[in-house]
């Protein structure tokens, strides 16, 4: 009679066993889906971030740029701008024509997305807006090593 109950303590043993990686084997694929959701939906926000803030440089320099503003001559020097209540000012011409760079910060759900825009005018007369969104630059404007960038380019 002994021999017949060390057999049943084996079969509850192996059927625990079998019961706790069956458990384990749905909580690991359960959490698998959660992770992958979870970076699905981080990465559409960093990506929202980043087109938004090369939208909004975009914005900035087309509202500068209007004729009654006109910041950006062909030549002539840098002048102060404001995009998002900071003031900024554009790098000065280069020597190639009336080229401008400068940055706006602060933008995003974290504030911590900017965009870097580029105004180059030549004097046939065509304006060329290019800007370029990060979703984690920070107060420099500098993309860290997981920045997503967008970018959006304006000829007129």
């Amino acid at each position: 009679m002994l021999g017949h109950i060390k057999n049943k303590n084996g079969f509850v043993i192996l059927f625990a066993v079998t019961l706790a990686a069956l458990l384990l084997t749905i909580s690991l694929g359960i959490s698998n889906i959660a992770f992958r959701e979870l970076r699905f939906s981080t990465n559409a926000r960093d990506t929202n971030d980043a087109f938004f803030a090369a939208d909004t440089g975009i914005e900035c320099a087309l509202f500068h740029d209007r004729a009654d503003q006109n910041k950006f001559p062909i030549a002539g020097p840098a002048v102060n701008i404001s995009c998002t209540q900071v003031d900024t000012v554009p790098n000065p011409p280069s020597f190639s024509g009336g080229s401008y760079s400068f940055a706006v910060v602060g933008l995003g759900s974290a504030g911590m997305s900017c965009a870097q825009i580029t105004v180059t005018k030549t004097a046939t007369p065509l304006t060329t807006i290019v800007s370029k969104g990060y979703n984690n630059g920070g107060s420099n404007c500098v993309p860290g090593a997981n920045s997503i960038e967008r970018e959006i380019k304006v000829t007129y």
